[in-house]
């Protein structure tokens, strides 16, 4: 049974998303309806990636825009220096753009960190992630480090469910920071708040270092995307990725927020823009700070090698 919003086609709408979704296509729709214009503000110009989930199929990220896009659909183009290639990316800029996502099972909405045409990261972004068998609690009381680390530098972010079990702290900026002192900032502020509390609290980006703790990941620059607030994501019940008040979050559950439910919580209120400090200046000790951590994932290659070499060594030996 077909029908149309905003003149966009929509069909097979009482399938279920994927499986063990709980949610149709008509929930998922109904949902990018119910929050559109607070949605569309976090997306607008922004080269975005989605996560799509086609009937039989594993789910995927599409970044290029297939050929059969309509033509209203808002794009850019971006030169993508890992595959050399020019990629077209969608932006959701309005309601027609968001039902058409909807309509192709775009369930997760995964926007640049830059606005289309600039380099310039617009947050700062630590994203706390439990470990296997630790629950949203652990990365709660991560986040309240990270709360204490950007205090401490003067600086201050909103905080959003995952979606998933992790916590994501925002903290807006201003000026035009350059994305290699933001992605530095953001080394600092994990490094100090691992600092605050060690044992609960890690830097480590080699899994097998981590020891039961929260990741502080401090990864998500330059290139990377995030998973938008409002979003919902891929997993059963399909939960949103949805804004909560400092305040409440020893109160809440990933789980409290589905494409079901949060439409009712919301009202007609926007918490993400109510949370949201004004733009801010980066701490220029945070920066100095940052640039003398090395970066992540060239650390963790490093090491694997030496690690790699150790064994080889080792076993030489024996």
């Amino acid at each position: 049974m077909g029908s149309e919003r905003d003149g966009v086609p929509l069909t097979n709408l009482d399938q279920e998303l994927f499986p063990g979704a709980g949610a149709t296509k008509r929930d998922l729709v109904d949902y990018l309806d119910a929050v559109a214009d607070r949605f569309l503000p976090v997306l607008r110009d922004r080269p975005l990636s989605v996560i799509r989930v086609l009937r039989g199929q594993d789910r995927f990220m599409q970044k290029n825009l297939p050929k059969y896009t309509p033509d209203w659909v808002p794009r850019a183009t971006v030169w993508a220096e890992a595959s050399h290639r020019d990629v077209t990316y969608a932006l959701a800029n309005d309601r027609r753009t968001l039902f058409w996502l909807g309509n192709q099972r775009a369930v997760e909405y995964h926007p640049a960190l830059t606005h289309a045409g600039s380099p310039h990261p617009t947050h700062l972004i630590m994203d706390l992630d439990p470990p296997e068998d630790g629950g949203f609690g652990l990365a709660v009381a991560a986040a309240r480090l990270v709360r204490q680390a950007l205090d401490d530098a003067g600086m201050a972010g909103a905080v959003k469910t995952s979606g998933a079990k992790g916590v994501h702290v925002f903290v807006p900026l201003a000026g035009e920071p350059a994305p290699e002192d933001v992605a530095a900032a953001q080394r600092a502020v994990a490094a100090r708040a691992e600092r605050i509390d060690p044992a609960l609290a890690t830097t480590a980006f080699i899994r097998d270092d981590r020891h039961g703790k929260v990741f502080l990941d401090a990864t998500r620059a330059g290139g990377a995307t995030v998973v938008a607030a409002y979003s919902p994501r891929a997993r059963p019940g399909v939960p949103v990725s949805f804004p909560v008040a400092w305040s409440d979050l020893d109160q809440v559950a990933p789980g409290d927020f589905t494409v079901r439910t949060a439409p009712g919580l919301l009202g007609d209120r926007d918490p993400w823009a109510e949370a949201m400090p004004a733009p801010q200046r980066l701490d220029p000790g945070l920066v100095a700070e940052g640039h003398t951590i090395p970066v992540a994932r060239v650390q963790a290659m490093h090491e694997g090698k030496r690690r790699a070499r150790a064994r080889r060594e080792a076993a030489g030996e024996g």
